[in-house]
């Protein structure tokens, strides 16, 4: 059975573009409206089930523990002063921040390198889903999310365990422009023999 195509689908996809985390600002999903968006982005491919990856959501006064303790590490860890500034500001002031939490599990069908990924496309689809339900995101990383010294102090995580992504969410203050896309032609091999 074919399924039906979906254009309007396909025409976020193709215009869809990050918002910036500094230009976002609260209110932020409630928890009403950010279980649908959790819903969609854990219907993520999931080789053998196994569900290596879980949600942090990360709002107000968690925030500023964090900022606080990416200063501390950062010190501890000589990050040069204005990318630590900075670093730190990303939980300061954001409205919301879900952690993908990426929790490899003991499999000898599935590698970690598949369950890395599934974790990754879960960052993707939370991404997407947050902006399909009319909210500013960003997908953001930084140092923290593989350091085990913050990971643990800062998210209780065990060791093996890192964050795929942390997805800032909140109402867009500005819309950016677009940016260069890459040349699908220069990207693109087809394969026919």
């Amino acid at each position: 059975m074919a399924l039906t195509p979906r254009p309007a689908v396909m025409d976020f996809l193709l215009t869809r573009r990050s918002r910036p985390a500094p230009t976002l600002t609260g209110p932020a999903p409630d928890r009403a409206a950010l279980m649908p968006i959790l819903e969609a982005a854990a219907r993520t491919p999931d080789h053998g089930k196994l569900e290596p990856w879980r949600f942090t959501v990360l709002e107000g006064a968690a925030l500023t523990r964090l900022a606080d303790l990416t200063l501390k590490r950062g010190i501890a860890k000589a990050e040069p002063e204005e990318k630590l500034a900075k670093a730190a500001n990303h939980f300061h002031t954001a409205p919301q921040i879900v952690a993908v939490i990426a929790s490899p599990q003991p499999s000898e069908k599935v590698p970690a390198i598949e369950q890395h990924l599934s974790a990754g496309a879960v960052c993707l689809a939370l991404l997407n889903a947050a902006q399909a339900s009319g909210w500013g995101a960003n997908w953001l990383t930084g140092w923290m999310a593989m350091d085990p010294e913050w990971l643990r102090e800062g998210l209780s995580l065990q060791a093996g365990e890192f964050v795929a992504g942390f997805i800032h969410i909140g109402t867009q203050t500005t819309t950016p422009p677009d940016r260069p896309r890459p040349d699908l032609e220069a990207i693109t091999t087809w394969v026919q023999e």
